[in-house]
């Protein structure tokens, strides 16, 4: 039976306000970051009166971006490949055996879940200037403990969410994997680990995403070397004035690897992120 008129124009209606919510912003964004400084802090003006790009030339001498967009990238993508990895081994293990406190395990990083960032500033800060005292490794003001820090962040996640995954693969392919010879690591990387890829990828998505944009840490771990971009943003903004067309261009420069990467892989993200909210 086909839906009632009402309801399909009440549906076009409802959409066309959400996408108009969504892209109007975007629009302000892209149009902000192509006007001249004076017109930006002027009155708002919906069809600008000019176009300039020179706001995506200075935004690279105004402030050290490139610089700012290499950390991110270290920083982000080495929390990524760490996390992916730890949760690989982590869930696997939780997954297929069974061992004393294996439930206590599973309940104790789901509810790591429950606590804000902001408890674990002031211990983290303490522990790694400890750590830098009495070691001389330098956690404090470096790209590995952010790395560290992200992790702490991530990685229950990124654990529970794949050990609903793994639970999804059925474990007569061990099995059968076992029988052929394989070890328990051939049956992780050559069965397990191709069947899951969809949750692997959104696990990896997530852990980036977190890594990617995240203020708070950043700002209090890292100094003017190691300075993310969620952090070196804060550049544009001077006591004499704020370059608002620059943090425009600025901000759409810096989500480009984040909307390439949702591109690439957003059927296994869609795919994995399902599987793992029916499991």
């Amino acid at each position: 039976m086909a839906p009632p008129r009402s309801f399909l124009w009440s549906r076009r209606i409802f959409l066309t306000l959400l996408t108009g919510f969504v892209l109007i912003p975007v629009y302000v964004m892209v149009s902000s970051s192509l006007k001249p400084l004076a017109d930006v802090t002027g009155k708002f003006r919906w069809l600008p009166s000019g176009l300039t790009v020179r706001p995506y030339i200075d935004i690279w001498s105004t402030v050290p971006l490139a610089k700012y967009f290499v950390n991110s990238l270290i920083v982000a993508g080495a929390a990524t490949i760490a996390s992916v990895v730890i949760a690989v081994f982590a869930a696997y293990a939780v997954s297929r055996y069974d061992f004393r406190g294996k439930r206590v395990f599973t309940v104790t990083v789901l509810s790591t879940q429950m606590f804000p960032g902001i408890l674990f500033l002031l211990p983290l800060f303490l522990i790694y200037v400890n750590i830098g005292n009495a070691t001389g490794i330098a956690l404090f003001g470096s790209r590995g403990g952010l790395i560290l820090t992200y992790l702490t962040f991530s990685l229950p996640f990124s654990i529970w969410m794949l050990i609903g995954y793994f639970d999804s693969v059925p474990r007569d392919l061990d099995e059968a994997a076992l029988v052929d010879g394989c070890g328990p690591f051939g049956a992780l990387l050559r069965i397990v680990v191709p069947a899951a890829v969809p949750g692997i990828v959104a696990v990896a998505v997530y852990a980036f995403m977190t890594a990617w944009g995240e203020v708070l840490f950043a700002s209090v771990m890292t100094n003017d070397t190691t300075r993310t971009l969620a952090v070196g943003l804060q550049g544009y903004s001077t006591l004499s004035d704020v370059y608002w067309n620059q943090i425009m261009a600025a901000s759409l420069v810096v989500s480009v690897p984040v909307v390439v990467g949702f591109l690439l892989l957003q059927r296994y993200l869609v795919a994995g992120l399902t599987a793992g909210a029916v499991k």
